[in-house]
């Protein structure tokens, strides 16, 4: 054939470690053709008159002396690439050059600013390039001893910083580098550093203690089940109502002994949880600039959630990245509790959205930014408020570059949210000698909807066939058919759930119509994507906004009327509109507030506006 495959070594470096690239080239072809073949073969898209090729026979290359050799080949004359002998490989080598530009990055946030373009000739060493670039970011008036330059080579596996020596030649050194590997020298990057003295200060989150405990008795637990040493140990923030605390650790082995040991304990049965804080230098960020907080629940939505965690880790500072099965959402919260200005990305079905929301309103009154705008990249089934937030129905593996790019040029919207307490007269079932107490009540947050009935019963069913085979429930198909399955088994049930409670609505009683669902919606989006109040013009009643402080009010007649709400045929019975409602419960009946569902024994339950909007 007319083709020749040729051996590239892109430095010294593949050359000891014998890591080359194939490239098959015209046996006629010039050296500016090969060159570009090379390059190309390495995906750098430098100039390629800045490059050329050096040859090595086998000999050669089998031997050590190739890197110890003076670099004689370097000089030798390169004609043609193709010569009567032709050699088995070719190494990439750069052209020295008397001057070139280079890029220095500040390790501090400059917003507007990423880098710096500088010339630099035989003469520039670290110390001038240093002098040079603190005038251009603002920092002429600081002494030069104050600052390092720093050359960081970012691979694929791991990164590796090495400080310059002040008298170091810049070009020399990027020469170095080159003659290495070509590709090194593009993964490398030289940024001015400020000197800070190295103290030791280790921050780790313990969550999965009992809660509601003063910062001595937690202190206690602590000594008694880790063993800590007080005297490089202290308690600087507590979280009783979470049942979490940060500890500040002096002394890294310390710190490794109790993060390791966390994971291998319990108190009072609960296994107890640990994550490394990062400290978030909140004075240094710049007034115009809104940091990302991104939490993954890396079960959500099969395997997508991992994939995403590693992406968005990859994309963005890794230490803004958490992962919600590792101590919730608290610990992100807490590591931006400082920070002036934020937005929050939530990667995790509605569910998901709602933990973090509450975790939001527990903390809120700790954070800097009390009212942090959240956006929402729908994972697993449902995600009926991604929808109405025009998130889309779910993650179908799109760029997650492109998300953050929607969600940097996402508005920001209020929505309420609304607090449940539900307060059963009736004692729990199985108390010893028949005398038992009332449950205490109980409250929980609502930012979607409310079931009772036919709807939470279906929840109920679906989420116990869940519990017994977990395995089979990562499709949305699969999921969707179990629901199908379990609502045609209750097609017969006969409509009485109106005899079995009672609806007060802002202090009024309304009459309940034969229904077997009642649902209380507080977004016009219900059962992955259904619109239960329908689009009607009604006179009674306001339209429906997620922001109004009014929550609707809609009754099912069954399974039949449910599926056809869900293929658009019909909509729900529209049943009041307000902000304050007493729901009585005359016997034991399923209640699920957004997909979580349970059987709520006779009593009270009270829905209500929550704090302020979100």
């Amino acid at each position: 054939s007319g083709k020749q495959t040729l051996k590239i070594f892109d430095g010294n470096d593949a050359v000891k470690r014998n890591q080359f690239r194939l490239i098959s080239v015209p046996r006629i072809a010039k050296n500016e053709e090969v060159v570009e073949a090379a390059l190309r073969a390495y995906y750098i898209n430098d100039d390629q008159q800045e490059y050329e090729l050096q040859t090595f026979t086998q000999q050669a290359l089998l031997s050590d002396d190739v890197i110890n050799r003076n670099d004689a080949a370097e000089d030798s004359n390169l004609g043609s690439v193709f010569r009567e002998s032709v050699p088995e490989a070719w190494i990439i080598r750069a052209k020295p050059k008397e001057e070139e530009v280079i890029r220095i990055y500040p390790a501090w946030l400059k917003v507007g600013m990423a880098y710096i373009s500088l010339r630099v000739n035989k003469d520039s060493t670290t110390q001038t390039v240093i002098k040079e670039v603190l005038p251009l970011l603002g920092r002429q008036m600081e002494c030069l001893q104050n600052f390092k330059l720093v050359e960081v080579l970012m691979g694929s596996k791991q990164v590796q910083r090495m400080v310059l020596d002040n008298q170091e030649l810049i070009l020399n050194r990027l020469k170095d580098i080159r003659k290495t590997s070509i590709r090194q020298m593009n993964q490398t990057r030289f940024y001015v550093v400020e000197n800070s003295k190295s103290i030791v200060r280790v921050n780790l989150f313990v969550g999965g203690l009992p809660p509601q405990l003063s910062p001595e008795e937690y202190t206690n637990i602590l000594k008694d089940e880790l063993a800590i040493k007080t005297n490089v140990v202290s308690v600087s923030h507590v979280y009783q109502a979470q049942g979490a605390v940060v500890l500040e650790i002096s002394c890294f082995s310390e710190a490794e002994r109790i993060y390791m040991l966390v994971k291998d304990t319990t108190v009072n049965d609960k296994p107890l949880n640990a994550v490394v804080i990062p400290e978030v230098m909140a004075s240094r960020i710049a007034r115009n600039c809104c940091p990302l907080l991104v939490f993954v629940n890396p079960k959500s939505g099969g395997l997508k959630g991992r994939d995403l965690l590693y992406s968005f880790r990859k994309l963005l500072n890794p230490h803004q990245v958490f992962e919600l099965t590792n101590g919730g959402p608290l610990p992100g919260f807490h590591t931006f509790s400082k920070v002036p200005s934020f937005r929050v990305l939530v990667c995790g079905g509605d569910g998901t959205v709602g933990w973090v929301l509450g975790a939001l309103e527990e903390i809120r009154h700790k954070l800097v930014c009390s009212e942090p705008s959240v956006a929402i990249l729908p994972l697993g089934t449902g995600n009926d408020l991604g929808r109405v937030l025009r998130w889309g129905a779910g993650y179908s593996g799109e760029d997650p570059y492109s998300i953050l790019v929607s969600v940097d040029e996402a508005d920001d919207v209020l929505m309420d949210r609304w607090t449940i307490l539900l307060d059963a007269e009736e004692p729990a079932e199985g108390a010893e000698n028949g005398i038992a107490e009332p449950e205490p009540p109980k409250i929980v947050q609502m930012n979607n909807y409310c079931g009772l009935g036919i709807d939470a019963e279906l929840s109920l069913d679906f989420h116990h066939a869940r519990e017994e085979e977990p395995g089979k429930f990562n499709s949305r198909f699969h999921n969707k058919g179990v629901y199908v399955k379990v609502g045609l088994q209750k097609i017969s049930h006969t409509r009485n759930l109106h005899r079995d409670i009672k609806l007060q609505v802002d202090q009024h009683e309304v009459e309940l119509p034969s229904i077997e669902g009642l649902i209380f919606i507080n977004i016009p989006s219900w059962g992955s994507g259904a619109d239960l109040w329908g689009s009607e013009n009604d006179n009674r009643f306001e339209k429906p906004r997620i922001d109004d402080g009014l929550l609707e009010v809609v009754g099912v007649t069954g399974v039949v009327h449910m599926g056809q709400v869900q293929s658009g045929f019909r909509s729900g019975i529209r049943i009041a509109q307000g902000s304050y409602f007493r729901v009585t419960l005359l016997k034991p009946i399923p209640v699920q507030v957004d997909g979580e569902p349970w059987i709520q024994a006779p009593g009270q339950i009270i829905i209500s506006a929550a704090g302020p909007k979100v």
